[in-house]
């Protein structure tokens, strides 16, 4: 997901910039890609509202990986579980409602970013428990759920699910064209969709032909 999120940003064009919390993998590609990173030693929601806010002036933004905003060191449900410990109560339902306003402002800060921004989501398994035709409970596997709050991916413009031979699954998109699309490799060609789609060209602008005014052929 890393080297995929690089390749697609490359190729947007301009200064990219990486907050990596996934213990400095984006700079194992420092030799193929040029970008400058911020490598994150905790990742509560306010640490990444700072980081999206101080890449401004970056054409492209990756936040790799937006998973640990959730459930990584001092993450969301680490500062929920931190509250609830302080309080008499010990109510993780009123640690929420500390914690929540700080995870709304960083997906504003997200939504609101001036530039182009890539998000990876690390993912578990998601099963269900069916019953066999011999009447015995059975786990069935349904899909790949993102690890961040429920709901989370709605906010994006274009979400997709990247299997182990980094092929990109497109599950929702505004993009007409990216509708239903498998992706081998997203890179050059699925930066170039997404650019047509938000009209930027990849093409340096022609000028217009010249309008030549007939001439009358001289009388003899």
């Amino acid at each position: 997901k890393t080297y995929t999120a690089l390749a697609v940003a490359k190729h947007f064009g301009g200064r990219v910039a990486v907050i990596d919390s996934e213990h400095g993998s984006a700079s194992k590609y420092a030799d193929l890609f040029d970008f400058d990173v911020l490598e994150l030693a905790s990742f509560s929601p306010n640490d990444y509202t700072n980081a999206i806010k101080a890449a401004e002036g970056y054409d492209v933004l990756i936040i790799d990986s937006l998973s640990h905003a959730w459930s990584g060191k001092n993450g969301a449900l680490e500062l929920v579980d931190k509250a609830a410990a302080r309080s008499k109560s010990g109510n993780s339902f009123a640690a929420w409602r500390e914690v929540t306003p700080l995870h709304n402002q960083m997906v504003e800060a997200i939504m609101e970013a001036k530039l182009h921004l890539i998000a990876t989501l690390r993912s578990k398994v998601e099963y269900t428990i069916e019953e066999n035709d011999r009447g015995k409970k059975i786990p069935r596997k349904v899909g790949m759920a993102p690890i961040q709050r429920e709901g989370l991916e709605y906010e994006f413009d274009v979400v997709g699910d990247l299997d182990w031979a980094n092929r990109l699954v497109v599950t929702k998109t505004r993009c007409p064209e990216l509708a239903g699309a498998v992706i081998n490799k997203p890179g050059e060609d699925f930066a170039g969709v997404l650019k047509a789609w938000l009209g930027e060209s990849s093409e340096p602008e022609q000028e217009p032909p010249k309008q030549i005014r007939p001439v009358a052929p001289a009388s003899e």
